[in-house]
């Protein structure tokens, strides 16, 4: 072939491709949504057409082992389907109008929750929603919408939003949402806006009551208006609405922040001298207020001034100290000597102190300490959860323990709360990972008489597994569960 018959040929063949090309992405769009629609069309039918109760329905068919949670699965598989749409498709109300879904107040409110990071999206899907004539919408949609644009500093779409929904459906504005509007304009430093709001909250039947006087009181504590803020509080106790512990924890938080430990401890020594003592003692306020500050070691010397001079400090403190703490794993062993140290004077832990402290212990490998918090669990007359011992067997399990991991798992069986997917899941693949695949295999079979549905990792590691120890026999024993279960 010459050059310059080689070089036409090559010019017609991009010219090919240039004019197939749209056609193509025509037909792969057209795939694509043959697939979506094939997968909704079954969903769909999970969802009814009343706006109360639960939308699943289940069918009238016999149930099998999983059948509860496959219907389960498949609701939330919709849903997170149509969250993708809204998410990512560019013209997501002609693609919503093919799926032929039911459109009921939870399905739009799940969707919504789930779409909370795209405003724009989220208001089309919503003002889609209103155009059904079988949809209502209420207030539980209308506020997570308004949450949303006011988070996406959209206040032109939020007020025109609000207005429609009040006059035309009659739908109202509760304290949280005023709230919510008014923490929005703060974190966007619109002050100014936050104080007309709060003004106006009579307008929306809203008291002024302490939710709305504290978001105000952290809009001006953002702007770093400490003497509005404070005459704010002040206002407050004229008013007679008695400050939580929200409203100091906030006013104390923007005074750390700023290094003003000595305004801190005047403002909680006024409040005092009001009558209006806080729900937490003051010391444990500051301390709260250096972690959220970022002041860890000034915390640190504070409680440990607090314990020296007698002093028990709140359980709150000490988890929200521990927790920062432990994200150090230098420090575990601080925490755990704070522990005793605070138990000795009186503190009562309560579930979140041993939801903090066992599972950095088995991260660490101080099992023995694990243990022991784990028995002091249970003598205080609670049944271990499934996360709270799940880090102890996994623990073991690295520590290549894994007699010791069987045996405390069928302990915790007995003893504690039954287990869930996720530990098995993870019990199964710690198994795998050690070449333990008969093991791996019983707690599949395990799993799935308790109507657990195992993930098809599990059962592609264990059937592999199994062929390459020859026990093929187990092998297609695990085949046919999956085709059982699954269907494939």
């Amino acid at each position: 072939m010459e050059l310059g018959e080689e070089a036409r040929w090559k010019k017609r063949t991009r010219l090919f491709i240039v004019a197939i090309k749209p056609l193509l992405e025509v037909q792969y769009l057209n795939w694509q949504q043959g697939c979506a629609n094939a997968m909704l069309r079954s969903c769909a039918k999970l969802i009814r057409t009343t706006s109360k109760g639960l939308l699943l329905q289940v069918y009238a068919t016999q149930k099998t082992l999983t059948s509860a949670a496959t219907v389960r699965d498949e609701y939330f598989a919709a849903i997170h389907h149509v969250s993708n749409i809204v998410r990512r498709d560019f013209y997501l109300e002609r693609t919503l109008n093919k799926l032929r879904i039911s459109v009921t107040p939870e399905l739009v409110f799940r969707v919504l929750r789930a779409c909370s990071n795209s405003p724009t999206e989220s208001l089309r899907f919503f003002n889609w929603a209103r155009s059904h004539p079988s949809y209502v919408p209420t207030s539980l949609e209308f506020e997570e919408i308004i949450k949303i644009l006011a988070r996406a500093n959209n206040y032109q779409t939020m007020w025109s939003l609000i207005h429609h929904m009040t006059h035309h459906h009659h739908l109202s504005l509760s304290s949280s949402s005023v709230s919510s509007v008014i923490e929005a304009y703060g974190h966007h430093c619109h002050v100014d806006q936050a104080v007309e709001v709060f003004n106006r909250a009579s307008l929306f039947n809203c008291p002024q009551n302490v939710e709305l006087y504290n978001s105000l009181l952290s809009a001006l504590c953002h702007s770093k208006l400490f003497h509005a803020a404070y005459a704010l509080i002040r206002r407050m106790v004229r008013k007679g609405v008695a400050p939580d512990k929200a409203t100091y924890a906030i006013l104390v938080n923007a005074w750390c922040s700023t290094g003003k430990m000595r305004e801190a401890k005047l403002f909680l020594k006024e409040m005092s001298d009001r009558g209006f003592n806080p729900p937490v003692r003051g010391r444990d306020l500051l301390v709260e207020g250096l972690l959220n500050a970022g002041y860890v070691e000034s915390a640190k010397g504070m409680v440990r001034k607090m314990i020296k001079q007698g002093f028990v400090p709140d359980v709150g403190t000490f988890n929200a100290l521990v927790e920062t703490v432990c994200r150090s794993s230098e420090e575990v062993q601080f925490c755990v000597d704070l522990y005793h140290e605070v138990c000795a004077l009186g503190m009562v832990p309560d579930v979140n102190t041993y939801k903090i402290l066992i599972p950095t212990l088995s991260k660490a490998g101080l099992m023995n300490e694990a243990f022991s918090l784990l028995d002091n669990f249970v003598e205080d007359g609670n049944r271990p959860f499934p996360s709270l011992y799940a880090p102890v067997i996994k623990a073991l399990c690295r520590r290549g323990q894994f007699d010791d991991a069987f045996c405390f798992f069928a302990d915790m069986k007995a003893n504690g709360h039954p287990p869930n997917r996720p530990l098995y899941t993870m019990l199964i693949t710690m198994c795998g990972r050690a070449g333990k695949f008969v093991e791996a295999a019983n707690y599949l079979f395990e799993m799935t008489e308790m109507g657990l549905l195992p993930i098809p990792r599990c059962f592609d590691m264990v059937t592999d597994g199994l062929k390459n120890c020859g026990k093929h026999d187990l092998a297609n024993r695990v085949q046919q569960l999956e085709v059982n279960i699954r269907g494939v």
